[in-house]
């Protein structure tokens, strides 16, 4: 008998193992009722998003008309949410000292030949600079979970230094965070230095497959990591993001999981994850190549992608460097929403170029384009690389946002701030070839704004900026 309860405060209830496995058996057993596949679909059009079993049935689905229309509907609603934007973003290391023992990663605590390093305030400065003369607005901050290495006190104070950094036209607006699972006390300082989202992969929903992946450590509990984003929001943080890693445990159940997720924050707090990662397991240093194999075929990767953009369509959908331009390329199409560009994994990567003596990365990336290279790519693809924080600076955030995205009205505000802020990068930052070809994108989607007066202020804006003048939102 399931013990499921969405609005349970306690993991093991929220996420159910009796569920998951109920739904997986059911979505086999139905999965090739065509006719109901094809009704799931059409109501989805609405973009009132799927059940987590709806999804689930979906993803067994082999029809090939089916898993057609799957990506036709995807890309539907991507248009109806975000249009052609895609929202820009770049790691930043800060220190790779860790005491848990997760199989997976390479800052496990028994790696004794990694370089360990922990970036100083002034490393941290000259990185900042380095990620702002590309011209990032947006950053991600990630270190290991080490109590007197990396403390709260010293993320609090590397938030703040990298907020203080004015170089040239650059600055960093907002400030991500993926950092370990902490108390509710935490959360509240994370939130008063002004944080954007807090982000925290789960692994896997698996319990039993997640402790054998963390047999040592605080992250061996997982109580205590999967409930996580509950002390997040009421710590104040009311914009989290979810993420499993692909290839650790079976795929169909970690894709239920992470629904099951956002069905209880969304029912628990009345906003679901403002964004869900989908990374795939990557080779990494003293990490068993046999044992982690990125087990999740790219077609199969592609339908996962799909589906989480119709179940959850007011969610962003997040891709980084872990996977090829070709995959990239495909899943912008499908879903995914945010991209990171120019990226290094390791500690310190921005200003020391990467060498075998020196590696501290986290994970081999396989797209290794410059910033540059992956916006002029964006805009040769009819996609406006976004570079916006408006949203968070100007307080949508948490159920606000949602309401915002849900209504569809977020289209109105997102389309321009997108093309102001692919502006300044233009200016200031792209090549000649880069910049002529994103200002013909921008005058001919000018004319896309539904709304002539705040087409007007745009046109304004960008005029602004020719006279040097910066950062414009609505």
């Amino acid at each position: 008998m399931s013990n499921y309860n969405s609005k349970s405060p306690k993991a093991e209830e929220f996420i159910s193992h009796e569920e998951i496995l109920s739904t997986l058996q059911f979505a086999e057993e139905h999965k090739n009722d065509i006719e109901e596949m094809d009704k799931i679909l059409e109501r989805a059009r609405d973009c009132k998003g799927l059940t987590y079993r709806e999804a689930a049935q979906l993803l067994e689905c082999d029809d090939k008309e089916i898993n057609d229309k799957i990506f036709s509907v995807a890309k539907e609603i991507k248009d109806k949410f975000y249009g052609n934007r895609i929202v820009m973003f770049a790691p930043l290391y800060l220190s790779n000292y860790c005491v848990n023992g997760c199989r997976y990663c390479p800052y496990h605590g028994q790696n004794k030949h990694i370089r360990r390093s922990k970036l100083t305030q002034e490393e941290i400065r000259r990185e900042v600079i380095a990620l702002q003369d590309m011209g990032h607005k947006r950053l991600a901050i990630e270190l290991g979970e080490h109590p007197t290495m990396n403390p709260i006190e010293y993320v609090l104070e590397s938030i703040d230094t990298i907020y203080s950094i004015k170089h040239k036209n650059g600055a960093i607006r907002r400030v991500n965070v993926n950092i370990a699972a902490t108390t509710v006390e935490n959360y509240k300082k994370l939130h008063d230095a002004g944080i954007g989202t807090y982000i925290l992969f789960q692994e896997t929903y698996n319990k039993d497959q997640y402790e054998y992946l963390h047999p040592t450590g605080p992250k061996s509990d997982y109580a205590y990591h999967t409930e996580a984003m509950d002390r997040a929001m009421q710590g104040g943080i009311d914009d989290v993001g979810c993420g499993v890693l692909f290839g650790l445990n079976l795929y169909k159940y970690d894709f239920v999981g992470i629904l099951m997720h956002a069905k209880h924050l969304e029912d628990t707090y009345g906003c679901g994850p403002h964004t869900i990662s989908v990374p795939r397991v990557r080779p990494a240093d003293d990490i068993d190549p046999d044992e982690f194999d990125n087990g999740v075929p790219d077609h199969i990767f592609k339908r996962i992608i799909a589906i989480l953009r119709i179940a959850v369509p007011y969610t962003g959908i997040i891709m980084s460097t872990r996977e090829s331009e070709e995959m990239r390329g495909e899943a912008i199409e499908i879903g995914v929403s945010q991209i990171s560009g120019g990226s290094r994994t390791s500690v310190g990567g921005y200003v020391e170029e990467e060498t075998e003596e020196n590696n501290s990365a986290q994970f081999d990336v396989s797209d290794r384009r410059t910033l540059n290279e992956v916006v002029d790519w964006l805009i040769d693809k009819g996609h406006i690389p976004s570079f916006c924080t408006a949203c968070y600076r100007e307080g949508r955030t948490g159920d606000r946002f949602m309401s915002l995205v849900k209504s569809g009205q977020i289209a109105n505000i997102c389309q321009p701030n997108a093309m102001m802020t692919l502006k300044e990068y233009l200016e200031d930052y792209a090549s000649e070839e880069t910049k002529a070809k994103g200002l013909a994108l921008i005058n001919e989607r000018l004319a896309s704004i539904p709304n002539e007066k705040v087409r007007q202020l745009v046109e304004e804006h960008l005029k602004d900026m020719d006279r040097g003048k910066r950062d414009f939102r609505l």
